[in-house]
Order: C-alpha cells, then structure tokens, then sequence
C-alpha cells in the first residue's frame, strides 16, 4: 500500500467529527500523486452522500461544464484529486441549504493530503470556505471580489464559485465569469491534463 493509499484509508475510517453529522460519518475524496489538478470545494451534499462519488449532482454537471470535461476524464484520479473543505456531509439546515463543512476536517487532513499529492500545480478554490482557507488575507471583502481578481492568484491557484443553481442568479449578475475566467480556466485545465502545464 503507498502512502497516500494509507492516508485515504485513515481518512476514510475518521469518526472525530460523529456526534456532529446527523447522517454518520462518510469521507469523500478522491486522487492520486500523480494528480496534476485539485478541486477544493465546500462538503458533500446529500446525494454525494448517498453515492460516494464528488460533484455526483447538479453542481458537479456545472462544474465540469465549465472546465469542458466529461465524467470520465473528471474522475480519472491520476489526473484530478478532490478534496472539500468538509470531507464528511454536514446536514441541511432547516433555513435552506447544507451546514458548512465541519471546521475540525480542513486543519486535520488537509495538510497531510497537500503533502501526498505531490503532482498538483493547480487549485481550484472552489466557493468562499476553500477561499478563506487557502488564500487567508490574500482573499477580497466578497467571494465576488476574490474571483474577479483571479488572476492575483496564479499559477497556483484559481478562485471559482460554487456551481450549485443556488448561484444561478450570481452567475446572470457577473457575465464576465463565463466570458473572461472560463476560456482561461478551461485553456489551463486542458494543458495540465495532456501534461503540458
């Protein structure tokens, strides 16, 4: 067993955060050292936590729309390693939407999966926990600001928002995401995977 095949099962077998996840504990993550590109979302939602499987939903229709890939190249784990901010499914809160990520996961695992995927040479950030996390004071007043100021955070890093339909209307609002950023992240994405970036 390799290392990072060691570090998955331990995190795979995590139960620090049990009491706090109304649907038990069910780490999701994906990737391999090889992985040239990490994708750092929120938390698994409900049917990711049903499935296993990272952006198995809308969002993740979104997302690979953006980055021009098909689901067979998105989970080719050689090339792309998924890690949320939240590993586990936090619950739905009674006012709309999921909880956040629980803030005991990022600190604990994050560190040690950095370390053992030693291939990346891009992030996506993918909506404002990732953010804060990996870009800290570097990060904008607003998530919106912090995207627009994508390219501050290059190469290693590309602030995106989160594709869920609940940021459709962010999306109609800010036009030049999909005009400007997009063609860029998809040029970028594209080159990383045939090995050229």
């Amino acid at each position: 067993m390799t290392d990072l095949a060691a570090l998955f099962a331990k995190i795979r077998a995590c139960t620090r955060c049990a009491g706090a996840l109304p649907h038990g504990c069910r780490p999701v993550l994906r990737g391999a050292a090889s992985a040239r590109l990490l994708i750092v979302g929120q938390a698994p939602g409900a049917r990711v936590h049903a499935s296993g499987i990272p952006w198995n939903d809308p969002s993740g229709d979104r997302l690979r729309a953006w980055l021009a890939l098909g689901r067979e190249d998105f989970y080719n784990d050689s090339r792309i390693a998924i890690v949320p901010m939240g590993l586990c499914y936090p619950g739905t809160s009674p006012k709309g939407g999921d909880y956040p990520p629980r803030p005991e996961c990022a600190p604990l695992w994050h560190p040690p999966l950095l370390a053992a995927l030693t291939g990346v040479r891009l992030t996506l950030l993918v909506g404002h926990y990732a953010q804060a996390r990996y870009l800290g004071a570097r990060r904008k007043a607003t998530m919106t600001d912090t995207v627009a100021a994508w390219r501050d955070y290059g190469p290693e890093f590309m602030p995106l928002p989160h594709p869920s339909w609940r940021n459709s209307g962010w999306l109609a609002k800010n036009p030049w995401f999909e005009a400007e950023l997009v063609p860029v992240l998809r040029a970028r994405v594209a080159a990383l995977l045939n090995g050229a970036g």
